[in-house]
């Protein structure tokens, strides 16, 4: 039996207490962003957090509502109603469970560490942006303006002290986490001295009863299934790339490995469960779970114990909470946002490839002005490009003429497919070369159906000017689909010949083309 380790348990529960501080505010900002009732938040920070906490693939990391979720939900709400919102979260979570099930969370493997970096500099950007509207307060005419005077400087002290505490106590002592002794002292602070600031109470009441089960009110008809499908498969999505990649940069800070899988699972689950309880949906948040792990929290405890203590605190401790600063939780987010910028890209702009430094600045910006999901999609796409572009310019040849001149031999270097086929066809001279040309892929690869095809019309060229081209150490598919028809010879060799299959598009394909390469 495992022994239990009562130093790690209590700082599991205390950094879980000082998560649901900050998960408060958080959830009821999002909810008011989707335009719903602020309990609709807190909820589902409460059953995605506690189910995640329990069952995903990524102890340590926190999940609840989040304002990538909230941005889709808008439009849904204002032009079908919240139950349509219930319905669409349930049909998300089952989608993240089947993705989960056919074991698709590996894919987040394909995003490249530029796209990485680019996605936590514009999250944490996105943190900071959120925070400063804490600094803005309704006037007469209900308009935000930002803060003025007194209630400025106030908020202003407040922030750097808490920000200062937070930096300073891990100095000395490391047995409570320094965001939870920071948000109390700023809370004693304000309430020893009567000091009059905005606090969670002025966003919006946080009392409530217990969640109860409840079905969405909505017709049980294809036509309703149309409404939300494109919603939850936009919130599917979105939900689990930023739990994915907040997954795998925790992965690298605690030096560990979490199961993508298992999280997509889970949180699908959460959503399933969170739709039913009238609740808006989550997925993993990277500034919670950041207070999380830099409080020393790695289990599973820290996670369950902040959903018990926000659902606590909802139920029995409302008043209190409400009294809580917003100073304190904005300035414990403003060291979150610190901490999360990646520092090192800015030290390494001038040192990593232009192509990479502009991904990181791209995804970067579409993050902040767009959302995450579209980012990271922007991100792998541009990254794509310019890999192709760069592979394309690395095929060569080295060329060997017989004796007697009379035969020449090619020996291609790097990947043939769409990108590289104009510098491929470049490196061949039939109208000058012998008549018989020996071409050897042994260390090149014939990647796509665009290579197929240039290679057909090499052999096709050589062909009219009378020559012979033999080709050499090609996979067994590409072999079986060239030489129909074109004067070229495919020399087989079933122990050296290279063993791999070429993406084809068979949209181009004849019926007959297309049979001969299934039937191998």
């Amino acid at each position: 039996m495992k022994k239990i380790d009562i130093n790690q348990s209590k700082t599991e529960i205390l950094s879980g207490l000082t998560v649901s501080l900050a998960l408060i505010p958080e959830a009821v900002a999002f909810a008011l962003v989707a335009n719903v009732n602020p309990m609709v938040g807190l909820y589902a920070a409460f059953f995605v957090g506690l189910i995640t906490a329990m069952f995903g693939g990524r102890p340590g990391m926190i999940s609840g509502a989040t304002g990538a979720l909230a941005v889709v939900m808008v439009s849904l709400v204002a032009t079908h109603g919240i139950e349509y919102l219930f319905a669409a979260v349930v049909l998300m979570g089952i989608i993240q469970v089947i993705v989960g099930i056919l074991k698709l969370g590996k894919l987040i493997r394909i995003v490249p560490h530029p796209v990485m970096l680019g996605f936590v500099n514009g999250l944490a950007i996105v943190i900071f942006l959120a925070q400063l509207g804490q600094f803005k307060i309704l006037n007469v005419a209900n308009n935000l303006v930002w803060l003025q005077g007194y209630s400025l400087y106030t908020m202003l002290g407040l922030v750097a002290a808490t920000m200062a505490i937070i930096y300073f106590l891990p100095k000395f002592t490391k047995a409570v986490p320094a965001p939870l002794v920071a948000v109390l002292a700023v809370f004693g602070i304000t309430q020893f001295f009567g000091i009059q600031t905005r606090s969670v109470g002025d966003m919006a009441s946080i009392a409530g009863g217990l969640p109860t089960f409840h079905l969405p009110a909505i017709p049980l008809s294809w036509e309703t299934f149309k409404i939300i499908l494109p919603y939850s498969l936009v919130l599917a999505g979105v939900g689990l790339i930023e739990s994915l990649l907040s997954l795998t940069l925790i992965d690298e800070i605690t030096e560990t490995r979490g199961n993508n899988n298992r999280e997509c699972i889970a949180q699908g689950a959460a959503n399933v469960v969170t739709g039913f309880f009238g609740g808006m949906g989550g997925c993993a948040m990277i500034g919670q779970s950041m207070i999380n792990i830099s409080s020393g929290a790695r289990r599973r405890l820290s996670g369950v114990t902040a959903a018990i203590c926000l659902l606590g605190s909802v139920v029995f401790a409302g008043p209190i909470i409400e009294q809580i600063p917003l100073a304190a939780l904005v300035g414990v987010m403003f060291m979150v946002v610190i901490d999360t910028f990646a520092w090192s890209s800015i030290r390494i702009a001038n040192k990593i490839p232009r192509s990479d430094a502009f991904v990181i600045v791209l995804v970067s910006a579409v993050t902040v002005y767009a959302d995450l999901a579209l980012a990271v999609l922007v991100g792998i796409v541009v990254s794509a490009l310019v890999y192709a572009w760069e592979s394309a310019k690395h095929i060569t040849a080295t060329t060997e003429r017989s004796d007697n001149n009379t035969e020449k031999a090619y020996n291609l270097y790097g990947p043939i497919f769409f990108g590289s086929i104009a510098s491929f066809r470049d490196l061949f001279h039939p109208q000058t070369d012998p008549d018989t040309v020996t071409v050897n892929f042994e260390h090149s690869r014939v990647w796509d159906h665009s290579a197929i095809e240039a290679l057909e019309k090499l052999a096709l060229r050589y062909a009219r000017n009378g020559k012979t081209i033999k080709y050499k150490r090609l996979s067994a598919d590409c072999a079986n689909l060239l030489g129909r028809g074109v004067r070229c010879v495919v020399e087989r060799d079933s122990e050296h010949d290279p063993r791999y299959e070429i993406v084809m598009d068979f949209s181009y394909m004849s019926e007959d083309e297309l049979r001969l390469a299934s039937s191998h």
